[in-house]
């Protein structure tokens, strides 16, 4: 009875707690968001009709309550934050790869007419389309309006997504698209290329002719606007992403980085080699490359174009990018896996990454923030760390590592 009395005061208390955080997401939203949604030509019926029955959804990830100071999240809430190894699950990739080869004879007329216009490769727009939204039969279960608001009100990246809610409304405002069709992602893309509203205002295209931008139901809008996204972003047009290397011990980890590239023949001087003995193309031993080691040396190793960085404009994750180009090769090419092998790395808590992070922060280690996601900063900085303490040099962070830094 005692247990029961304690949860129902809980339960009261909650509710409580969620009706003065929508109080306060009303009066933000007409004192606050409406005067720039006016600014930039929002109609108040189309402002109203928006947030029509909107109330914030805490149960999303990455917020902060009204007057609470963001914390350093223990889980991880996106797959590429975690173990290196398990983003290239053979059940996923898989998937895109058989289903990339599919659409690439279904599509190939819209396909080589894209690549003809954009420069970039077919393999790689079906590969960011099945990761995306497994080639438009992914399900947004979402409001746009309900995620973009609760983050614009309340996420620890708020004004990005008060730029991102604002865009969202110019779209509906413009008649780019209606109410009813702005479904998203928990985290508010929308449509089969999974376009935050902003992108969809920048980069959308009409491809077939309709006279519209039609990201939802147009497979050849899709395609192109995926394209046209990436060339804004610098697609060299020509080079491949990357490739699988052998990196030899002598060649330090600690060289990652798209600030510390090589001229490709300068990489293959130093000893390293391409996965399975063919050569590299004669034309990128020519240019620059760079070295990327997204498990430090407990995993694969590549030597990557500036593609590599522009596939990473999608979505800040060296696994991403990674996995849109082995994806990209694998439905021009056929299912090989990686060389190399994935070890047992990774798992840590992000807090934990954090703290390590914060403590080579303080020896004077540029680790790019201590957000606990091990990026090329944080893993290059282990590598110079371990060296300098004569530890193995892994260049990733491990439990060890973490005891050894606090």
């Amino acid at each position: 009875m005692v247990w029961t009395l304690a949860a129902a005061s809980l339960s009261i208390t909650s509710l409580a707690s969620a009706a003065k955080i929508d109080d306060q997401f009303r009066t933000w939203l007409e004192n606050d968001l409406w005067p720039d949604a006016k600014a930039q030509g929002v109609s108040k019926q189309t402002f109203d009709a928006a947030f029509k029955g909107i109330r914030p959804n805490l149960k999303l990830p990455d917020l902060v309550m009204p007057g609470e100071k963001a914390k350093t999240p223990k889980k991880q809430h996106q797959a590429e934050f975690g173990s290196p190894g398990n983003y290239f699950a053979e059940k996923t990739i898989g998937a895109v790869t058989s289903g990339g080869r599919a659409r690439a004879g279904k599509h190939a007329k819209t396909l080589a007419a894209v690549e003809k216009r954009y420069g970039v490769p077919g393999e790689v727009v079906l590969a960011i389309w099945g990761r995306e939204s497994g080639f438009g039969a992914a399900k947004m279960p979402y409001d746009a309006f309900e995620v973009l608001g609760t983050k614009a009100f309340m996420a620890t990246r708020k004004e990005m997504f008060r730029k991102e809610v604002l865009a969202a409304l110019v779209i509906v405002q413009r008649g780019l698209a209606s109410r009813g069709a702005m479904k998203s992602s928990w985290a508010g893309a929308l449509g089969q290329p999974q376009f935050l509203p902003t992108s969809f205002v920048d980069h959308a295209v009409d491809f077939d002719g309709d006279g519209r931008a039609d990201i939802w139901n147009s497979v050849p809008d899709t395609l192109a606007s995926i394209a046209n996204y990436l060339v804004h972003y610098g697609w060299a047009r020509g080079r491949d992403w990357g490739f699988e290397v052998t990196v030899p011990e002598r060649v330090s980890c600690a060289l990652e980085g798209p600030d510390q590239g090589k001229k490709i023949s300068d990489w293959v001087s130093m000893g390293i080699a391409r996965a399975g003995g063919r050569p590299f193309p004669a034309s990128e031993l020519r240019a620059e490359g760079f070295l990327v080691m997204p498990a430090g040396r407990g995993g694969p190793a590549f030597i990557v174009t500036p593609n590599f960085y522009v596939l990473k404009e999608y979505n800040e994750s060296d696994l991403y990018a990674l996995f849109i180009g082995h994806g990209a090769d694998r439905i021009a090419g056929g299912d090989r896996t990686f060389a190399g092998r994935w070890g047992k790395v990774g798992g840590l808590y992000r807090s934990d990454i954090a703290d390590l992070q914060k403590a080579l922060e303080a020896k004077g280690y540029d680790v790019g923030g201590a957000d606990g996601l091990p990026g090329f900063k944080t893993r290059r900085s282990i590598g110079d760390w371990q060296a300098k303490s004569g530890r193995a040099i892994t260049c990733f962070p491990d439990t060890d590592l973490v005891e050894a830094l606090r």
